[in-house]
């Protein structure tokens, strides 16, 4: 089916898949009685007594699939979201984002502090560096210097941070307006970024960024994300271009068009393949949640949202960028559930 194959491109060929070497120990680390990384244990701390955020960290995936009407945006509300600003997100969900930047192999300029994937930290007393998997880099000032009040637009920004007590909190401004955030919402040359970054544990971080952009957006709006320390690995670079022809000829279709192609299936069916599935997704455990209410199925991706499958036979559908196929027994009762990607299917069993 042709309407699955626009968002789905992104795990095939134009995204990182957390690539890493494995099984490589990290030197230096705490570690419980079995030699395992003690991620609970507490923090680091620099040479001056500050905390240190130096490490590997692995940045948690969206589970909204395709459909970017429906990430996680924090605390926007749709009234907080220009008019102009609501229809170019719904115009790009219903093409699935096929125009993203990084679709192009361009850098994601704010949408590094909010997307999944490995980044790793390095940080001095006068600096913190910020490498991406997309060799791609951010430079965070801490040697007292102010926030550009006119710098010149570019991918990454201009950021600069300080210390509030053991929170990094780092301002950044001067973003080109051709970027997203959060894979679908736009923003203008005006928007300003700010970070807070605090290392709980060992292995933990809590990240909140807030958005600020008067046009775009009538208030300033937050996402709060934690990340966890990837040890014994490292980090591998996942080069964009490095994919010929980086799937474009797979990028076809619309997400409306699920419903053109609809068919009618008893509800009865429908409740039979109710439950949990699990499996292995590329590197990753993966849960699909399969639920039935008002005559819909619905699916959530590891505890993110619900989003409305359609039916295209008895077994198959589709509508948020993935199909998904069910195997059922003898009794009709679904067994396992196999999640279409471009990059190939992947088969999760059913746990309850």
């Amino acid at each position: 089916m042709k309407i699955l194959s626009i968002a789905i491109a992104l795990t095939a060929f134009v995204t990182p898949l957390a690539a890493q070497w494995l099984q490589h120990p990290t030197p230096g680390i705490p570690r419980t009685a079995d030699g395992k990384p003690n991620l609970n244990a507490p923090p680091p701390r620099t040479a001056d007594g500050q905390s240190d955020l130096t490490g590997l960290w692995d940045m948690p995936l969206d589970t909204a699939v395709g459909n970017i009407a429906v990430r996680n945006v924090g605390d926007l509300k749709p009234a907080d979201v220009q008019p102009w600003a609501q229809a170019l997100v719904q115009q790009r969900a219903e093409n699935f984002g096929k125009d993203n930047p990084r679709y192009r192999c361009l850098p994601q300029g704010p949408g590094y502090s909010t997307d999944g994937g490995m980044k790793r930290f390095i940080q001095t007393p006068a600096m913190i560096v910020i490498l991406n998997e997309d060799l791609t880099y951010r430079q965070i000032f801490m040697d007292g210097r102010a926030l550009e009040t006119n710098p010149d637009p570019s991918w990454m920004g201009y950021s600069v941070g300080h210390w509030d007590k053991d929170t990094l909190v780092v301002e950044s401004s001067g973003f080109n307006d051709r970027t997203w955030i959060h894979d679908g919402y736009p923003h203008t040359e005006a928007l300003r970024m700010t970070e807070r970054y605090r290392r709980t544990d060992f292995g933990h971080l809590e990240i909140a960024v807030t958005f600020q952009d008067p046009g775009a957006y009538s208030k300033a709006w937050t996402v709060a994300i934690r990340a966890q320390l990837a040890a014994d690995t490292e980090m591998l670079e996942s080069v964009c271009n490095e994919n010929r022809d980086r799937g474009q000829e797979h990028w076809v279709g619309k997400l409306s068009d699920a419903e053109k192609s609809r068919v009618k299936v008893a509800p009865e069916i429908l409740a039979k393949y109710v439950g949990v599935y699990k499996g292995q997704y590329i590197r990753v455990l993966r849960t699909v949640e399969v639920t039935f209410s008002d005559g819909s199925l619905f699916i959530a991706l590891n505890g993110g949202p619900k989003q409305p499958i359609v039916p295209q036979s008895e077994i198959s559908f589709s509508g948020t960028g993935l199909t998904y196929r069910f195997i059922r027994d003898d009794q009709g009762i679904s067994t396992h559930i196999i999640e279409g990607h471009v990059s190939g299917d992947y088969k999760y069993e059913r746990q309850k």
